[in-house]
């Protein structure tokens, strides 16, 4: 059996972003776990707000392609949400519609949802961390039928959670990272056997 591998995808693109830092201290605990990860930014995947129109004229943009290859090319996915008026930012949820609709030869729209593990976690100052969001999000992906494991993060009052070398500080957030990383890493060896 090949060794796992891990997708971390932020969903933030701004400088200094809470969930960029959390997207880092998870990483920073799937190399503790020897577990080979990739760091995907969608600034490196532009696409256009999702229109069927535009995809019936056009297809499917290259990018959307290209992000449902590179999502394909992991067992498992780790997702870091900010939070926009208690949901998903729409640059996250663009990026889904279209790997939604990515159909490559011999298989179906959306197989790459269904055959892999998620994890979800979320920053925020405030004191929810960001758990309307994840709801939001959760329920996007269930509509892609992807597995998304039962433990998620939610960072709350994330401007005081890092310490100075952008690790988590509090031994609460630190064990809920740790159990998150250590059930996707589970949910994804089943799912390649």
């Amino acid at each position: 059996m090949s060794a796992v591998k891990i997708l971390i995808i932020p969903g933030s693109l701004r400088t200094g972003s809470h969930n960029v830092r959390l997207a880092a201290a998870a990483a920073h605990e799937f190399a503790r776990a020897d577990i080979d990860t990739t760091w995907l930014s969608l600034a490196d995947y532009p696409l256009p707000i999702y229109d069927a129109d535009f995809e019936a004229k056009s297809g499917v943009p290259k990018n959307a392609v290209g992000l449902k290859r590179m999502i394909g090319a992991h067992h498992g996915v780790l997702i870091v949400s900010p939070e926009y008026n208690s949901a998903p930012p729409p640059l996250l949820k663009n990026a889904i519609d279209w790997v939604s609709r990515v159909e490559d030869p011999h298989e179906t729209q959306g197989q790459v949802f269904r055959e892999r593990a998620f994890a979800l976690a979320a920053a925020s100052e405030g004191k929810l961390g960001g758990a309307r969001c994840l709801a939001a999000l959760r329920l996007i992906l269930s509509g892609c039928r992807a597995p998304v494991i039962p433990n998620q993060l939610t960072l709350s009052f994330a401007h005081e959670a890092y310490d100075d070398n952008d690790r988590l500080k509090h031994p609460a957030d630190i064990a809920a990272l740790q159990a998150m990383v250590r059930q996707l890493i589970d949910f994804a060896q089943q799912m390649m056997r």
